[in-house]
């Protein structure tokens, strides 16, 4: 059971006066491990919000000491109740004590609350010194549309919530170490990997490159979710652009993905239509207006990592990285790594291990790589 921050806090004396720019409340307190092995048994992350992210095989580091923030930035939503907040826009920043001058900025998977990158990337990311902060996007949930005053509003204000994030916690990067980052990367996976592409084509000046772990694909007239799951509902996966290869993995989204994933997203961008999932007709209902809102272009600004499975059985990379990849195009920082019997998930590696292949060793890679890359 997660424990209130605020009781844990209130037994550790901060090192520093730090306060979080924007920020309606926040709880800072100094930690022996800022990795999950030591947040775990703290309260200062929560396992249900990673879990079924990673392949219980997954060796993570740990015992990296330092400092943590939890808040919150002003907002009128509640539908995030971690700690008993019950306040939306909750956000985490680590500062590890061995600190290698870099920032690394999260938003979650999903409809995850905070703590959702936390063994996947936030436990890595320590490892090697870099500072790390995640937001909950301003709304979690599979009601997460739920404040909309017009369609689009809840997908839009994830955009400004990393924007915000990333302000804030640069900030406070230069109150802990007396210097702001020398680099700052944006990493995500699924709806945190739309964030860092979306960062990366409209905010490039914060960030000095990115790591897209299978994000999703938004654009106004082409492949979007809203477009290709109908078909796959319709009982033609292949049809919808899923690689004929990943049939065994199918029933198991069919029954906990697919329908689910067109409901909630159809709501968020048409709220207006009724009828079932699977008959829903994009082009004919036309949400352009919304989903405009939160469209992405390819037109990227700082040098951008994607990794996509070829096996992923949510967001087919048919449908999806493969389309990005052109939207790039090849005059623009990118550089795309398809792997081979990767799936959306890398907890069903456990289930298919001789069939599915993780993809977070990869990322790891790839973190390496753009480290080179960017350097001067």
């Amino acid at each position: 059971m997660l424990v209130a921050l605020s009781l844990v806090a209130s037994l550790l004396t901060p090192v520093l006066p730090l306060t979080v720019p924007g920020a309606e409340k926040q709880v800072v307190a100094t930690l022996d491990d800022l990795t999950t092995a030591g947040t775990v048994q703290t309260g200062h992350t929560d396992p249900a919000d990673w879990a079924g992210l990673h392949s219980r095989t997954t060796v993570n580091p740990t015992g990296v000491p330092g400092i943590q923030i939890d808040g919150y930035f002003p907002d009128t939503s509640t539908t995030n109740t971690d700690h008993g907040w019950n306040h939306d826009s909750q956000f985490v920043i680590r500062l590890p004590e061995k600190w290698n001058g870099g920032l690394i900025i999260t938003g979650t998977p999903g409809n995850r609350e905070q703590y959702a990158n936390d063994f996947t990337i936030s436990d890595w990311v320590l490892s090697k010194g870099y500072a790390f902060a995640a937001t909950d996007k301003g709304n979690t949930g599979l009601a997460f549309y739920a404040g909309d005053r017009r369609p689009g509003d809840a997908m839009a204000e994830w955009n400004t919530r990393v924007t915000q994030l990333t302000l804030a916690a640069k900030a406070v990067v230069r109150q802990r170490y007396g210097r702001p980052p020398a680099r700052t990367f944006m990493a995500g996976i699924s709806n945190g990997g739309y964030l860092v592409r979306w960062q990366l084509e409209n905010r490039g000046w914060l960030y000095d490159g990115g790591l897209d772990w299978e994000g999703t694909l938004w654009r106004v007239k082409g492949d979007n979710l809203l477009n290709f799951l109908p078909t796959a509902l319709k009982g033609d996966p292949a049809a919808a652009g899923f690689a004929p290869e990943s049939d065994f993995l199918w029933p198991f989204h069919r029954q906990y993905y697919w329908e689910l994933t067109q409901r909630i997203y159809q709501k968020e961008l048409d709220p207006d239509y009724t009828g079932e999932p699977a008959d829903y007709d994009y082009d004919a209902r036309m949400p352009y207006a919304a989903v405009a809102r939160i469209a992405l272009t390819g037109r990227i600004t700082k040098p951008l990592i994607t990794l996509h499975g070829t096996l992923d059985s949510l967001l087919p990379i048919s449908r999806d990285s493969d389309v990005y990849a052109r939207m790039v195009g090849p005059h623009r920082p990118f550089r795309y790594y398809r792997i081979e019997g990767g799936n959306h998930l890398d907890s069903l590696v456990d289930v298919y291990p001789d069939r599915l292949k993780p993809i977070l060793p990869a990322f790891r890679n790839a973190l390496d790589e753009l480290e080179a890359w960017v350097s001067p």
